[in-house]
């Protein structure tokens, strides 16, 4: 700015001003102004716009795992709201780790974001990481992994009713033995599917069986393929299967197949 005002010999505060179209400046001098500007490459440094006014317009987005179907959908609807009000998006991923979790926080807190999005790490029990933001008045909002003890957004699905109407549809189906892929039980979005499942199983008179439900760490496309395979090769294998979340369930119908499975009349699979 301050070598556009010497080349142009116009005061520094009048060029910061044609710079933002500002209603004092006549249109020629804001054409004259961003001219220059143009040939002497400036560009506005919007950090430090950001850090003067306390705003950076950055929306922190801290998730799992990008590569899973659900949260990459959810990252597209964020950049695409976030874009039409005028906001940056800085995008990081804990894959599933608790310690990777609290230095991402730290890492957006320092960068001074106007706001955080985040879909808790599987291992994170502790969420006073957050606390930061909430002291320093910074929105935060939770999507779908949500805590529970935390007083703050929460943005997420009724996963009860979302259990319970699964197995409910597999049983409408004509399947007797539903096994459950069940996520880390701390995590809401886990313990509620499978309270759905349980509470649909015994309004329907069939049995609670334990050997059906496969407890998952990171409900990963490799752990549904080794749960596939233990339940397939039972004795007395499941005809159907409930999984809480879809990359489980999708490994779960490609072992049925390689077996040579028909879906769903030999097992039927539901994410």
């Amino acid at each position: 700015i301050y070598d556009i005002a010497e080349r142009l010999n116009l005061a520094t505060s009048t060029i910061s001003r044609a710079l933002k179209d500002h209603h004092t400046i006549s249109a020629k001098t804001i054409k004259k102004v961003k001219k220059m500007a143009d040939e002497m490459g400036y560009r506005p440094n919007t950090l430090a716009a950001g850090l003067r006014g306390n705003k950076t317009k950055t929306i922190g987005v801290l998730i799992s795992r990008i590569n899973r179907p659900f949260i990459s959908s959810l990252i597209s609807g964020i950049e695409e709201t976030a874009q039409k009000a005028g906001y940056n998006v800085i995008i990081t991923q804990s894959h599933d780790s608790y310690t990777d979790e609290v230095d991402l926080a730290k890492a957006l807190y320092s960068s001074r974001v106007s706001g955080i999005i985040c879909s808790l790490a599987m291992e994170t029990r502790d969420t006073s990481h957050f606390q930061q933001f909430m002291d320093k008045n910074i929105p935060l909002v939770f999507v779908d992994r949500v805590p529970k003890e935390f007083n703050t957004y929460r943005v997420m699905i009724d996963n009860y009713s979302a259990g319970y109407k699964a197995t409910k549809h597999l049983i409408e189906q004509g399947c007797k033995r539903i096994a459950h892929f069940a996520g880390s039980q701390h995590r809401n979005t886990y313990s509620e599917r499978k309270r759905g499942y349980v509470d649909a199983l015994i309004e329907y008179n069939l049995p609670v069986d334990e050997d059906l439900i496969i407890n998952f760490t990171t409900m990963s496309y490799e752990e549904g393929e080794k749960a596939s395979n233990y339940l397939f090769d039972l004795a007395n294998p499941p005809d159907g299967i409930f999984s809480s979340n879809d990359t489980a369930a999708v490994s779960a119908i490609q072992c049925a197949k390689k077996r040579g499975l028909k879906i769903p009349q030999d097992v039927a699979i539901i994410g």
